[in-house]
């Protein structure tokens, strides 16, 4: 149930922050130096914003490497019942803490501010932390018994999930405020997940104060999530790392992880991780996903079969969308009211453009019904059908 708070309405501001301009030392994301700036507006707009993060409730949209996220203090209750009010995010919905240093989750979280930097983190994340941190990682770690984090973080779990991203601008926003910031998508609960700061102002414009535009995100999906703590280990959500990735940087203990692939979650579950529960990245349009198979029919048979699916289930929508990869042909639908759009070739290409191209077809385009051609779920493709799936809901045929 999501917890209620008096509705606020604010004239959400976007200030302009450039990337280049912030700078870290090598070691900053260990003992958590201060980044330095060639840019003083991009330094002030930052202390803006942290301002809001550290001193009051409030809540800021901010750029990560992965998606756009909505921030506010892991530590402070009513921040993280903003978040959830601002997206109408269900507050059984655990959130992901970022920090912009191990020495921060120490100090922050776990409360204290001597001994080895990884005395925190159990042995069989170490490796893992040590190649992929920053980045679009996240782990679980058992919550503390005198930590200072709002259990309304972790959906009231004996976990938390944790991690340290490379963007410059959330490492900044991050170091700047001094406090761990929670932050899921920064979007409208169910939508697709918001890559640009515009993407943000359309769900979010009146509901925050701020939002800092730091340009497109690169990675263009969410974080990668993994539990270490159960054996054998779980990827619980693929993202911006590859499970492929996770095994071999992970050492002999990750040589077996398993990939979570539980289809549905219970009403009354508990889950330990975002996007497990409830429907999301979903546009208003209809999605109806195509899954390659491994058939012996020739291709040329394959397409005619997803063009005549594709023509019948469109027969009644106004204006409708094709979105492929790279086995649909630009020109396979002869229909002015459909939209082609290339997701692009490459794995990391579709990965970067699906959630923009979502969006652009329900806000731009105004469609009513996207056909979407999927891809092998290996590599990036695991993170991109896990995506798509949610979108698409039950409407998934195979080709």
């Amino acid at each position: 149930m999501l917890r209620k708070l008096a509705k606020m309405s604010y004239v959400t501001r976007v200030l302009k922050v450039d990337p280049t301009a912030i700078h870290f030392s090598p070691t900053a994301h260990i003992d958590g130096a201060l980044p330095t700036f060639s840019d003083p507006k991009t330094h002030e707009n930052l202390l803006e914003a942290a301002k809001i993060i550290r001193d009051t409730d409030g809540v800021v949209g901010f750029p990560t490497e992965t998606v756009y996220g909505l921030g506010g203090s892991s530590l402070n209750d009513k921040s993280v019942l903003n978040i959830y009010h601002a997206k109408n995010r269900p507050s059984d919905n655990p959130l992901i803490s970022h920090v912009s240093s191990i020495d921060q989750l120490n100090r922050k979280i776990f409360g204290v501010d001597s001994g080895s930097p990884l005395r925190n983190i159990p042995a069989i994340y170490h490796s893992l932390v040590s190649e992929m941190w920053p980045g679009p990682l996240t782990i679980l770690l058992p919550v503390p018994r005198n930590g200072t984090l709002s259990s309304l973080t972790t959906a009231e779990q004996p976990t938390f999930a944790v991690r340290i991203p490379s963007h410059p601008v959330a490492r900044a926003l991050i170091a700047l405020s001094d406090t761990p910031i929670a932050a899921p998508s920064a979007n409208t609960s169910t939508r697709p997940s918001p890559t640009s700061a515009s993407h943000v102002f359309h769900d979010l414009n009146g509901r925050i104060p701020l939002i800092l535009d730091g340009g497109s995100c690169k990675v263009g999906l969410e974080s990668t999530v993994v539990d270490g703590l159960v054996s054998p280990p779980l990827l619980l959500r693929p993202g911006g790392f590859t499970w492929e990735q996770i095994k071999k940087m992970g050492g002999a203990q990750w040589s077996n992880c398993k990939v979570e692939n539980k289809k549905a979650v219970e009403s009354g579950e508990k889950v330990r991780t975002p996007g497990m529960k409830y429907k999301h990245y979903s546009p208003t349009a209809k999605v109806v996903l195509f899954v390659p198979t491994h058939q012996e029919r020739s291709r040329e048979s394959r397409l005619d079969n997803v063009i005549d699916i594709i023509n019948r289930k469109a027969s009644g929508s106004k204006k409708f969308a094709v979105l492929t990869g790279s086995f649909f042909p630009s020109g396979m639908i002869k229909d002015d009211r459909c939209v082609i759009r290339s997701m692009g070739e490459s794995m990391l290409k579709i990965q970067s453009n699906l959630f923009a191209l979502l969006r652009e077809m329900d806000e731009a385009e105004e469609v009513d019904m996207i056909f979407v051609e999927g891809v092998t779920e290996n590599a990036e493709g695991l993170a991109i059908m896990n995506r798509l799936r949610k979108a698409a809901s039950n409407e998934v045929i195979s080709f």
